[in-house]
């Protein structure tokens, strides 16, 4: 290099960004700590954002000082890059100075941490007093002698969305601290150190209060930390400036600006355009009524107390309605900026996402109307997805760009800063699990209404992480509305516990007696006056249901007899099992017995089929549009049978004249019962004008052979691994024995009581005998067991990032949580994509595939279809697998 000047910018002064193909096109260190740091300024300038970060440290407010401060930290997030170890990277050899070797690659967050503990006493003396205020924060900031501001700190540095390991056991090369061609690390810290005093005075204010010592306050901290790193790392608004400019932070301040009003954060022309909440009509013109009793109740008393409210109601009676009407109220009185409706499966929040669109529409004027994203991944990405994007890093040398494995459940980072947003529950989860990105996507999350649609669905993992999830949301000061048809008294307490201070296994049950006594429908919150179970009245929702019965649940032969018969008498027939495999094992009885007559087949696009979880997102799609036409509020005349599985449901507007259901859970059996005679004043069939519900099960006088293995055990017990607990089946079956008539809702309360409440279950294992108590005894200790493995995959918000560091690692299980999380299955990309059985050009280009049926495989790159009989086959390691017109299984 002969003359200074004429030398790459990059080799000169310190960067922060090099351009993916062009690495001499770099974007300087201390303007992109000026574009993240205004970033975070930003973050703060909107109110809602702001109060949930100072409720999370227990403050009720933000002060000019401490936002200044923490905006420096976030600055500050990148410092470790001006080691020469990184800088050289992309230095080519002939920029090396004339007889000198790299300093050694390096990175530029483990790379700091011995400066930061010690390892390097004098290097580290050297780094932080070349910022100039460094001791005096350590001893002006906090009252605990710099524990908080070395925890801010290192929760700045764990940017990239794990959190920092200070202890790793990894040799560092202190050389890369040191000068080395025209790079003074040291030099360059004393810049930023200056830099940062002039872009935030505020900082440096006297007698500021100390910054909050609170462990969640931190973590909080962390996720609005990288959300501005993902921010202000996007070159559509922060372009690439590599000579020094002493005005660049009033440059990056505009540019964040402009940033929030793109993605949406910044809602401040919105809410001077919003002029009031419509009122129900208008919000909801398709529904054609006033709002009901359970509506009322839901948007009634939306203060600034009540962060977690229950929605208890029959299914079919606008549960979904209620929250959003809430949401309006809520956002109305500031409490809320946005709504996270979240589902169980995707399919689910597919179909909401059509409803919320609608309701979007009549909140917001045209102008100022936001996105509604549908966060599923699987599907194709809708225009207001696309809208709502934040793109990803793409440049080559931040580790931040996505190389993960496809998994089905994983959140795109993309949609974290939606307003509106409908997605899986295990989406939200993950804001909860320690894995990459969790902090980020709890703390966007905390301004918005998170919605909980189907809340008694959850196993014991999901609602030990959903719970940690509510802690998390509600500590901040968020707000949670939870929704069941069919919730017992049990898990209502231990949910409305999230909302307090509380260990959910300390609170007790209810006595049977007045569990069943208790309001239903009903609205139930956890204000600070305490636990509230609020009567909402009624539904005009209310029908008799003629239950009854069947030992058949092995005969297919049968059940597609008594589904055609029906049929052929003009009633439309849903026949629901529980697992796929007897799904199609009864599809294929009922095609067998029509004889030919495909006019009484659930057909799509002329092809029989049945509806379950097992299908390609686009068919599915498909699927679900065929379904709710079939059985709709626009049905039309003629029988059909339709088969399927637990998806038909959830969420789907479906009425049927007959329900053929095998035994499953009383709760689980009342959403299958919304779906039967849901569309009340319709004209039925003769003969089906009564509401009838067959449920399917076993031979004999219990459900005692069901303890031990067998092959058709459809689901049920311990080998059934869908409904495990057969104290609640053996319950739920003497229920449809004792009451031939349910009178829906008024008997919902007791029926969800007697087959859930310990006391009813302890009844029954006294009844029945010693297998019945191990049997027992193993229920709960998987329980136990499950509840132990969520408790250890969530984040330890009480941890701090310096006194407890240890204790705030992720460790290495990212894949385990994600592969327990998603039983969507993982995404295997196929290759060429093939034509779908359903025709009309479609192709698949994906399909998910439970994990445990790859026993291990590797998923690498995209899978090689073979076209076959209607469909195609394709192999994954040792394994086969066919999709076609009956969806994804396994062969051979």
């Amino acid at each position: 290099m002969t003359n200074a000047n004429d030398a790459p910018a990059y080799t000169r002064s310190h960067w922060a960004k090099s351009d993916r193909q062009d690495h001499r096109r770099i974007h300087l260190l201390e303007h992109h700590l000026a574009d993240v740091g205004a970033c975070f300024e930003e973050l703060l300038a909107q109110p809602t954002i702001r109060q949930r970060l100072a409720h999370s440290g227990g403050l009720d407010t933000l002060d000019d000082a401490t936002a200044a401060r923490l905006a420096l930290f976030a600055a500050l997030h990148d410092i470790g890059k001006v080691n020469t170890g990184f800088q050289t990277q992309i230095w080519r050899d002939a920029d090396l100075p004339a007889g000198q070797r790299r300093p050694g690659r390096a990175g530029h967050t483990l790379d700091l941490t011995p400066l930061l503990n010690d390892k390097d006493e004098e290097t580290g003396r050297r780094f932080f007093d070349a910022l100039g205020w460094w001791l005096e924060a350590t001893e002006s900031w906090d009252d605990r002698d710099g524990e908080t501001v070395s925890a801010l700190f290192i929760a700045a540095l764990s940017h990239h969305g794990l959190p920092l390991q200070m202890e790793d056991g990894r040799s560092r090369n202190p050389a890369i601290w040191r000068s080395f061609g025209g790079l003074d690390p040291e030099a360059c810290v004393r810049r930023i150190g200056g830099l940062a005093q002039q872009w935030f005075p505020a900082a440096f204010a006297p007698n500021a209060p100390p910054l909050p010592s609170d462990s969640a306050f931190q973590h909080h901290f962390l996720g609005l930390c990288s959300l501005a790193d993902w921010i202000g790392s996007n070159e559509a608004w922060f372009e690439y400036v590599e000579e020094p400019r002493d005005d660049y932070m009033d440059e990056a301040r505009k540019n964040a600006r402009v940033a929030m009003q793109a993605i949406g954060l910044d809602l401040n022309e919105q809410r001077l355009q919003f002029t009031g909440a419509p009122g129900f009509g208008a919000l909801f013109p398709l529904v054609n009524h006033s709002p009901n009793a359970i509506q009322r109740a839901a948007a009634e008393g939306t203060s600034a107390d009540e962060r977690l409210v229950i929605v208890e109601s029959e299914t079919g009676s606008g549960k979904t309605e209620a929250a959003l009407w809430r949401f309006a109220r809520m956002y109305e009185e500031r409490l809320v900026d946005g709504l996270y409706f979240a589902l169980p499966t995707r399919a689910a929040a597919v179909q909401i996402h059509r409803r919320i669109r609608g309701f979007v529409a009549s909140l917001f004027p045209d102008q100022h109307r936001p996105p509604v994203v549908l966060a599923v991944p699987g599907y194709e990405p809708d225009e207001d997805a696309q809208e709502a994007a934040l793109q990803g890093y793409r440049v080559w040398w931040d580790g931040h760009y996505d190389n993960e494995r496809p998994w089905a459940s994983e959140n795109p980072k993309r949609y974290l800063a939606a307003q509106i947003a409908v997605g899986t529950v295990d989406q939200a989860m993950l804001g909860a699990l320690r894995v990459k990105h969790a902090h980020m996507r709890a703390a966007c999350l905390a301004r918005n209404l998170l919605v909980v649609d189907e809340v008694h669905a959850s196993d014991t993992y999901m609602s030990v992480v959903l719970e940690a999830l509510l802690k998390a949301h509600l500590g901040a000061g968020g707000y949670a509305l939870l929704m069941s048809a069919t919730l017992g008294s049990v898990a209502r307490r231990r949910w409305l516990s999230a909302g307090r201070a509380v260990d959910a296994a300390c609170v007790g049950a209810l006595p049977m007696d007045e569990a069943i006594k208790a309001h239903y429908p009903a609205v139930s919150t956890m204000a600070s006056s305490g636990e509230k179970v609020g009567a909402a009245g009624e539904n005009s929702q209310e029908k008799t249901v003629d239950i009854k019965a069947a030992p058949e649940m092995q005969d297919f032969e049968a059940v597609a007899r008594h589904a055609l018969t029906a049929a052929r008498a003009g009633a439309k027939v849903l026949v629901v099992r529980n697992t796929v495999a007897y799904a199609i094992d009864t599809q294929r009885a009922v095609e067998q017995a029509a004889a030919g007559d495909r006019s009484l087949l659930f057909a799509c696009r002329g092809r029989p089929t049945l509806h379950h979880g097992r299908f390609a997102a686009a068919d599915r799609r498909l699927l679900d549009t065929q379904v709710e036409l079939l059985l709709g509020k626009e049905r039309g005349a003629g029988g059909r049978v339709v088969v399927g599985t637990q998806t038909l449901e959830q969420s789907l507007d479906i009425d049927a004249d007959l329900l053929i259901t095998d035994l499953c859970p009383v709760d689980v059996l009342l959403q299958r019962i919304g779906r039967l005679h849901r569309h009340a004043g319709r004209d039925r069939p003769k003969g089906y004008d009564a509401t009838t519900c067959v449920v399917l099960t076993p031979d004999g006088a219990d459900l005692s052979p069901l303890l031990t293995r067998r092959p058709d055990a459809n689901g049920l017990g311990p080998y059934g691994y869908v409904y495990g607990d057969l104290r609640v089946l053996e319950a739920t079956r003497r229920l449809i024995a004792e009451y031939g008539e349910w009178y829906i809702p008024e008997m919902n309360r007791m029926l969800v009581e007697r087959a859930t409440h310990p006391e009813a279950l302890e009844a029954i294992v006294q009844e029945l005998g010693d297998d019945w108590r191990v049997h027992a005894n193993n229920v709960t200790g998987g329980m136990l067991a499950e509840g132990l493995t969520a408790a250890s995959a969530i984040i330890k918000r009480d941890k701090s990032f310096f006194t407890d560091n240890h204790d705030v690692l992720f460790g290495t299980a990212e894949e385990r949580i994600r592969t327990r999380l998603g039983d969507e299955g993982l995404d295997v990309a196929l290759g060429p994509p093939p034509p779908s059985p359903f025709g009309f050009g479609r192709s698949i280009e994906k399909l998910a595939v439970p994990v445990r049926w790859l026993g291990g495989a590797a998923v690498d790159g995209q899978v090689t279809p073979v076209a076959a009989d209607g469909g195609f086959t394709f192999r994954i390691g040792d394994r086969g697998f066919r999709y076609d017109r009956l969806g994804l299984r396994r062969e051979g």
